[in-house]
């Protein structure tokens, strides 16, 4: 059958025999004060428009349930909280990609490392700008797992600020290559886990109708850290140094990358925990005053801590004696969205963008910029970055995280075959023109995408007893391979010249598109519990889907036509 059945655990069970079975969980689980609330969410966990049929409901709780469907968005003040911390978290990984773009064309000189001829040089230039992703993909993001074991969400989140902060500082004070190297390194310790940890735990915090919205946040303050740290290098370049300060402007660039995770530190912890984290623990009284305090009502707090709770129960019936990390790879739910997870987090990298994120201002400077212009240029491009992943925020749950991918990659591929191409014009107005056109393109059509997407997709693909494994793996992938690009990017310059460097990045975004198309599942709209059907779709027959789907598009969108689309998820009907 090649319907999915995305299957309630609680349909088919009598009435008497669920309110029973709840009566039962509140009294093992010390909650029968909460009993009634309880009783009523589980009813519609079960069936969620009993609610317009059932006396057991008040008229303000009939209201509430209706508006998660008809003003999605209309949430509680605490779990808009929850997202202004989680946002800042991001800012600290955007500011330290722009910072470190316009750090690089002031300290390599002052290092004895910035001649534009060097192949050693260009090394060199590339190892201490990858440094914190090299500690991510090899080391910090494996901590993710027992961190969020031992500390829970929030106090992960708490440390791995922390240390961006004090690491940010350590950059601005050091006085070799090699010094910088091991400072930036260390910054990798506080980027891997908590890259991995904001995610789910908004995940986890979120409603499912605008899960994906709230997730993706974390992208969407990533770009605004970059843009304000594109802001911030335009204008410490001109900061003139002090007696015994040399290369103050950079040291300003580099340490003001830590000021939002000093503000992190300071709000985090009047946060909420992750429900389904202190679920996991056997907390269920505190999980359930969480739930009360990130949803309006406690009938939806009641609903979503049973239907947690009978999930993470067959969870754990599963996991019992056996190798997490083994069986990732061999259950083929886990490896479906393992490898889903891999194909977008490795595209994120493979699309292009951070090396335009770390190299623009070298680029546009190679293109015929001055020094401050192509700073400028690139707070351009952080700006727009930032600006059109806005719209994400409200096409992620409308159009879904696969059709976003979709649409955008070929879309990415032309834009970077139209920078690379400009490079060959004779003409100086012509090739600055076309250089900045295509890298300003290609932030247009990124950010409400790939630029999203991976992230929200890697925190809900996993179910909860691989989640904090499956997104080390996730945030290790995109880690490892925003490292290796970052180290040879210069070389890759130097040897190929930027129209080769451009058409590879271009001829990768349609392989990404291919992979797209045939492995990874649509997961909009679904429960972090019905995503576990999803993902158990073989990938032979999901392949097969998508190999039909090009048809499908030629005709609609090429040919016009009205061709009926094929489902392949249903939900099983009563």
């Amino acid at each position: 059958n090649l319907n999915a059945k995305l299957a309630n655990p609680l349909k088919g069970v009598s009435h008497d025999q669920l309110m029973k079975d709840v009566e039962i969980f509140a009294q093992e689980r010390g909650l029968t004060h909460h009993l009634a609330n309880l009783q009523k969410g589980a009813l519609v966990a079960q069936d969620p428009n009993v609610f317009e049929r059932s006396d057991l409901f008040t008229e303000e709780e009939r209201r509430i349930l209706r508006e998660e469907t008809t003003n999605k968005f209309k949430q509680t003040p605490m779990l808009y909280y929850m997202v202004i911390m989680a946002s800042l978290a991001a800012a600290v990984q955007g500011m330290d990609e722009a910072v470190i773009n316009g750090a690089q064309i002031i300290y390599p000189a002052q290092f004895g490392i910035g001649d534009p001829t060097s192949q050693r040089d260009s090394w060199l230039v590339g190892v201490v700008n990858s440094a914190p992703y090299l500690c991510c993909a090899i080391f910090s993001c494996w901590l993710t797992d027992p961190l969020n074991k031992w500390l829970g969400r929030k106090k992960t989140i708490f440390l791995t600020c922390f240390i961006s902060f004090i690491t940010c500082i350590w950059s601005a004070l050091t006085n070799t290559w090699w010094h910088l190297f091991i400072a930036r390194f260390f910054l990798g310790i506080g980027i891997g886990p908590k890259s991995a940890t904001v995610p789910v735990y908004a995940a986890e915090c979120s409603p499912a109708p605008v899960r994906g919205a709230l997730v993706m946040m974390w992208q969407m303050w990533t770009a605004f850290g970059i843009c304000i740290g594109d802001l911030l290098d335009v204008a410490f370049y001109f900061v003139k140094d002090t007696p015994g300060t040399t290369g103050l402007n950079w040291r300003l660039m580099l340490g003001s990358a830590g000021i939002p995770g000093l503000l992190v530190c300071c709000q985090v912890m009047w946060a909420p925990e992750s429900p389904r984290w202190l679920v996991s623990k056997g907390r269920y009284e505190e999980a359930y005053g969480e739930l009360n305090k990130l949803r309006f009502s406690p009938v939806q707090a009641g609903r979503d801590l049973y239907y947690m709770h009978i999930l993470l129960e067959a969870e754990s019936e599963m996991k019992r004696g056996r190798n997490r990390l083994v069986e990732m790879f061999t259950i083929p739910r886990n490896r479906n969205a393992a490898l889903a997870s891999w194909i977008v987090m490795f595209g994120q990298q493979f699309c292009g963008v951070n090396v335009i994120a770390y190299y623009s201002s070298t680029v546009f400077f190679e293109s015929g910029f001055s020094r401050v212009s192509s700073l400028l240029a690139s707070f351009g491009f952080g700006l727009i970055n930032w600006l059109f992943a806005l719209p994400a925020v409200f096409t992620i749950d409308t159009y879904g995280r696969r059709n976003l991918l979709l649409f955008t990659f070929p879309l990415m591929s032309a834009c970077l075959l139209l920078t690379g191409f400009s490079f060959w014009a004779t003409n100086e107005t012509g090739r600055v023109a076309g250089v900045s056109l295509g890298i300003y393109l290609f932030g247009v059509v990124y950010s409400p995408g790939e630029g999203p997407v991976p992230f929200t997709y890697s925190a809900e693909a996993f179910p909860l007893y691989i989640r904090e494994l499956g997104m080390s793996f996730a945030t290790a992938t995109t880690w490892f391979f925003n490292f290796v690009l970052s180290i040879t990017f210069p070389s890759l310059l130097l040897a190929f010249k930027p129209q080769g460097a451009f058409g590879f990045y271009a001829a990768w975004c349609m392989v990404l598109w291919v992979l797209i198309l045939l492995f990874v599942r649509e997961t909009k709209g679904k429960t972090l519990e019905e995503l576990d059907q999803v993902f158990s779709v073989p990938a032979r027959t999901h392949a097969a889907y998508g190999l039909r789907q090009i048809p499908y598009g030629i005709k609609k969108f090429i040919l016009f036509q009205n061709p009926k689309p094929e489902v392949l998820y249903e939900e099983e009907s009563d």
